[in-house]
């Protein structure tokens, strides 16, 4: 597989902390690029100044802040770019060595492989409880998923990350490309067509990033509106899969193994944490639904 068929996408708003990292990163990768991408949302900070002085060989653009949004600018900077695989990157996603790239852009080996997602580790200062669901969500195990697996696994089939995922970009083409406006979730209804269409889905646990999150019960409470919004706006190429079943595994293993290590108090918070996500994914589900129901007596 030749090197130049890869590029790397990076979504960046006020990056200027962790950007030289992550860039100094890609350009140690073992197979190199043939570009690399960033697409900025008009930072306040000094990542643009960042990458023009300290990575020159970049690729910069710059939008409106009003105009991001997780599909459609996605979808923009993909069609910039050349290769023939897209890895798309958050900027807070750090390559966990250098074999990164090169296991992420493998599997493409097989014909039929649409995306390539991988594995999430939690950043040194992760909460326990956060550690513990980054565990749960990303296994130590790759597997692949096809069309036939959707009965079995249900909403599970469907999971892909964008925060370090590579795509065909021949596929992407195929079904459409992300939608344009999404809220979040891109990642997940694009992962739907393509099992629709026949493609297959790859995790690969061997492409690892170091990525997680402290967020606060109203963070978590906004996340998962939002989140109730789109899964219930796109019901339909989902297959009617709702989050809550999986979210009740996730709190049931998350739980246990704090407690399995005295992280009482921990899990204390987890479980408020988990009404909060519970409670704003649900009116995200029941407001969604009545703006569909609005919009159909139009």
């Amino acid at each position: 597989m030749s090197v130049e068929n890869i590029s790397v996408i990076i979504p960046t708003l006020n990056a200027g902390t962790m950007i030289d990292d992550l860039l100094s990163a890609l350009e140690r990768q073992t197979i190199a690029p043939a570009e690399i991408i960033v697409v900025d949302s008009s930072s306040d900070d000094d990542t643009q100044a960042i990458v023009r002085a300290k990575h020159p060989e970049v690729r910069l653009l710059v939008i409106d802040r009003k105009d991001f949004n997780h599909g459609g600018t996605r979808d923009y900077a993909l069609r910039e770019s050349s290769g023939e695989f897209v890895c798309f990157l958050t900027q807070d996603a750090l390559p966990k060595n250098n074999e990164f790239l090169a296991r992420i852009i493998g599997p493409f080996s097989a014909e039929r492989v649409a995306v390539v997602y991988g594995r999430q580790l939690p950043r040194a200062d992760a909460r326990p409880a956060e550690r513990i669901v980054r565990e749960y969500s990303y296994r130590p195990q790759s597997h692949r998923v096809t069309n036939a697996d959707v009965k079995r696994l249900g909403i599970n089939a469907f999971r892909v990350s964008d925060v370090c995922a590579a795509y065909r970009r021949s596929a992407y083409l195929e079904v459409g490309g992300f939608e344009n406006p999404v809220l979040t979730n891109e990642d997940m209804f694009i992962a739907a067509r393509f099992l629709r269409a026949g493609w297959t889905i790859v995790y690969e646990a061997d492409a690892q990033v170091v990525h997680s999150h402290n967020f606060t019960f109203k963070q978590q409470f906004n996340r998962n509106y939002i989140q109730g919004v789109e899964i219930t706006r796109h019901s339909d190429i989902l297959g009617n899969a709702e989050l809550a079943g999986e979210g009740f595994s996730m709190l049931a293993y998350t739980l246990k193994e704090l407690f399995k290590e005295g992280e009482i108090v921990e899990a204390a918070r987890f479980f408020t944490e988990c009404i909060f996500r519970y409670t704003g994914n649900r009116k995200g589900v029941l407001d969604a639904k009545r703006a569909a129901r609005k919009s159909a007596g139009q």
